[in-house]
């Protein structure tokens, strides 16, 4: 396995009633993803409600998972903003924690022009620091969906070591998979519907959220997909389908899964404003859904 490959799950943040980041809650979160087999971190990510927390609290939320791994696992931390100057900024405070690898998107809230300009956004980056570097593609949120070609010229930088596709175009992901195979290169699967299929051509790994919480399917899918097995690795793809089935459940995909994700006892539901919070019966039919998942994973080859 490459060093950042496998089941990585994009963690999310728990936070107290000020929507400070719930440092025991964290700690707690952090040893239970490491004690279940997660082969790395993803820290302030989408899943990880980053962009809603304060600047200070992101930091302390990356700071938190660095200090808490110690070592026991990669963590990749989200450092993707605005501008490129920006995102220099968030990569020297990492360096300052110790952290290793830095997930870059293009940037957003921005007019996008051109690929050339994201090409541009990564070369200089790269020029600020020796840590390794992932490219982010996930357009729904940024704007710009990164081609195969800019993808092929930014991996050519020295330190871009990964990259993670949340695009759910599975075409330019196979065309990635091609180009890139027999290389050093990580290529992670972002949507968590095509992880099974994603596994079984090549990939290195994949970032479903919901892995902390159901960590069979998800490992199994992995391990099935490496060693090819077709079969196994669908029925792993069929319940890991099930679990998706959790996010429509309320009017905020971040609200269902930290509910979810709360049933561990290890930290409060509470999403960061303005997100809906999951109401009564919200609550009710994921733990409906719950049950069905828990059975479905009794019957896993």
């Amino acid at each position: 396995m490459k060093k950042y490959g496998g089941v990585v799950p994009p963690i999310l943040t728990p936070v107290d009633e000020n929507e400070k980041v719930d440092e025991e809650g964290f700690r707690g979160f952090i040893d239970h993803c490491i004690g279940i087999g997660m082969h790395a971190l993803f820290v302030a990510g989408s899943n990880g409600e980053c962009l809603a927390l304060t600047q200070a609290e992101r930091d302390r939320a990356i700071r938190i998972t660095i200090d808490e791994t110690r070592g026991r696992a990669p963590v990749m931390a989200g450092v993707m903003d605005s501008s490129t100057c920006r995102v220099i900024d968030n990569i020297k405070k990492l360096e300052q924690m110790g952290g290793e690898a830095a997930v870059i998107t293009p940037v957003f809230y921005a007019r996008h022009a051109t690929q050339d300009e994201t090409v541009r956004h990564f070369e200089e980056i790269a020029r600020h620091t020796d840590l390794d570097l992932f490219i982010y593609n996930i357009p729904p949120f940024t704007g710009h969906l990164i081609k195969p070609p800019a993808i092929f010229r930014i991996a050519e930088i020295d330190n871009v070591i990964g990259y993670k596709d949340t695009s759910g175009s599975f075409v330019d992901f196979q065309t990635c998979l091609s180009h890139f195979k027999g290389t050093d290169f990580v290529l992670h699967q972002g949507a968590t519907n095509l992880s099974a299929v994603s596994m079984l051509l090549g990939a290195d790994g994949f970032v479903p959220s919901m892995a902390p919480l159901y960590p069979a399917p998800f490992l199994k899918c992995y391990e099935y997909g490496v060693a090819g097995d077709i079969a196994k690795t669908m029925a792993c793809h069929d319940v890991i389908m099930a679990i998706c089935d959790i996010f429509p459940l309320s009017r905020s995909q971040t609200s269902s899964t930290k509910y979810a994700m709360s049933r561990l006892g290890l930290f409060d539901k509470r999403p960061l404003r303005p997100t809906e919070p999951t109401t009564p019966e919200d609550e009710a039919a994921i733990c409906r859904k719950m049950e069905e998942i828990e059975e479905l994973i009794a019957r896993l080859p």
